[in-house]
């Protein structure tokens, strides 16, 4: 497993809140604004709220992605233990699909 140190892990977070949405690149930045527009996604503010109860720490990124024909919102979580953890949730579901060690 991996660990982070606690000041790597605040300046990720403060990077994340700056920017509102990390998105890994700019095709996802575009798959994502694309699929926001036909209504095949929900926001990321939304998915991450629908979520936010389940999960253990911060998130620190996000890649958005089309897996198996539907849209996914793949978070990186930081655990208060310091592991980084992945957890991929139906971007217009908002239903956990996947959660687990990165």
């Amino acid at each position: 497993m991996k660990t982070v140190p606690g000041t790597f892990l605040a300046a990720l977070l403060a990077a994340l809140l700056l920017c509102g949405v990390a998105l890994a690149d700019d095709d996802d930045h575009e798959r994502a604004r694309q699929a926001l527009e036909s209504g095949k996604a929900k926001p990321l503010s939304q998915v991450l709220e629908a979520v936010s109860a389940r999960i253990d720490g911060e998130v620190v990124g996000v890649e958005f992605d089309n897996e198996d024909g539907r849209y996914v919102y793949e978070l990186k979580i930081i655990t208060p233990s310091g592991h980084l953890r992945e957890m991929h949730v139906d971007a217009l579901t908002a239903r956990i699909i996947e959660h687990g060690d990165d």
